[in-house]
Formats: C-alpha cells, sequence, structure tokens
C-alpha cells in the first residue's frame, strides 16, 4: 500500500471530532443544551393561568366542602297522583315512542307476556329498573304512584289490574 492510499485510509475512519478542543466543545454542548431545554420547559408548564389557592370563588369553595347527601323536604299533605298523571310526567318519554326497548304504551303484543308476570314483578321492575328503564323509585312520585301509573300502563294494553289504593291512615 503507498503512503497516499494508507492517509487516505485513515482519514476515512476519522469522525467529525479532530482535535481536542473541539471533543471538549462537542461535551460541553451535549451537557448544556438539553439543560437549557428542560429549564425552557419547566417555565412554558409552570407559567400557564392557574388560580391561586387563595383565589377561589365563593361557589368553588362551596362545591369542595359540601356534604354529601342532602335533605329533601316534600309536602307529604300532597294529594296522591292519579297513574295517568304520574306515567305523562315519568313514563310518557320512553313508552310513547318505544325508547330503548321499552314496550309502547298499548301495545297489547308486548305487554302480553310482562302481564302474565303479574303485578308485583311489574312494580318491582319499575321501583328498581330493569334493562335499560332506570329506578323510578325515589323520585317525585311514591311507590304507590308509581304503582298506579304501572295499572294505568298495562290497562291501556288489556291489563285488569286493581289500582292500589292508599292504607287507611293517608286517605283523605
Amino acid at each position: 500500500m503507498s503512503d497516499k492510499s494508507h492517509d487516505q485510509a485513515h482519514e476515512d475512519h476519522t469522525g467529525p471530532v479532530k482535535t481536542p478542543k473541539q471533543m471538549l466543545m462537542l461535551s460541553f454542548a451535549s451537557f448544556v443544551i438539553p439543560v437549557f431545554i428542560i429549564i425552557g420547559l419547566v417555565y412554558y408548564v409552570t407559567l400557564a393561568n392557574k388560580t391561586a389557592p387563595g383565589g377561589d370563588t365563593e361557589r368553588t369553595v362551596a362545591e369542595r366542602i359540601q356534604k354529601v347527601g342532602t335533605v329533601e323536604i316534600r309536602d307529604a299533605n300532597r294529594p296522591m297522583k292519579a297513574g295517568q298523571e304520574v306515567y305523562k310526567a315519568q313514563c310518557a318519554a320512553c313508552h310513547d315512542a318505544g325508547l330503548a326497548g321499552a314496550p309502547k304504551f298499548a301495545d297489547a303484543g308486548a305487554w302480553a307476556p310482562r302481564i302474565k308476570t303479574g303485578y308485583d314483578a311489574l312494580l318491582n321492575s319499575a321501583l328498581k329498573g330493569k334493562n335499560a328503564m332506570g329506578a323510578q323509585g325515589g323520585g317525585d312520585y311514591s311507590d304507590l304512584e308509581i304503582g298506579r301509573a304501572v295499572v294505568h300502563l298495562t290497562s291501556a294494553a288489556g291489563g285488569k289490574f286493581k289500582e292500589p289504593e292508599a292504607p287507611a291512615a293517608e286517605k283523605k
């Protein structure tokens, strides 16, 4: 091998760093540049608009410290609602249109197998919920009023359930 080809082969194997000064600058830059990038990211993240702990509004404080449960006072002496009235207010939205698989109002074919299960089973389904229907008990209407709505709904489809009556102490 000639000296010229040997020098060229040696040049092919060297990297971009040719002097110790270049190596020192490259080492320094590979440490300092990431540090500045990290500092910049930290400033970017911490400068976002955030409310200070003392800058809360009364509403946000009230929401944070509210009690887990609430007490709702209702008029115990209000007149008992009729089944048709409860149906229109609570049940019609789904049963009139047949939403989410709800049997339609007055659809005898859809209601016949359900009516065969009996009033108690239907009332239980209405109060506790079944399939896509949410529980109706514990809402704006008493269990007795929900029972009256069940009777109204099934009567339109051929059911012959007797409408539940308020206990003697509650009758007015």
